[in-house]
């Protein structure tokens, strides 16, 4: 288990091939270890997106970094998923 510094915790960001605007979270450079291997599979190719240094009080767009710095210190990874569109919002395509 990774321990959550008080200065905060440095985090890889990589996002997968499968489905648009999900990304994954983790502890150390290209380590998946404790990632389960049916979350890879679902995400297929994974690519480097950004090093992020986060702690309670960072601001990301889209999630609390303290769900991220809880989930990443209790499992080894965060899933982020796509913004959930309200019905009224869907385009026609």
């Amino acid at each position: 288990m990774y321990s959550v510094p008080v200065t905060g915790l440095t985090v890889w960001i990589y996002k997968g091939s499968r489905r648009a605007e999900t990304y994954l979270y983790v502890p150390e450079e290209n380590n998946f270890e404790r990632v389960p291997g049916e979350l890879l599979d679902a995400m297929g190719t994974l690519t480097f997106v950004m090093e992020l240094e986060i702690d309670e009080q960072r601001r990301l767009a889209r999630v609390d970094a303290k769900k991220v710095l809880e989930s990443v210190s209790q499992t080894g990874y965060f899933l982020q998923l796509p913004p959930i569109e309200p019905e009224g919002d869907r385009r026609l395509q």
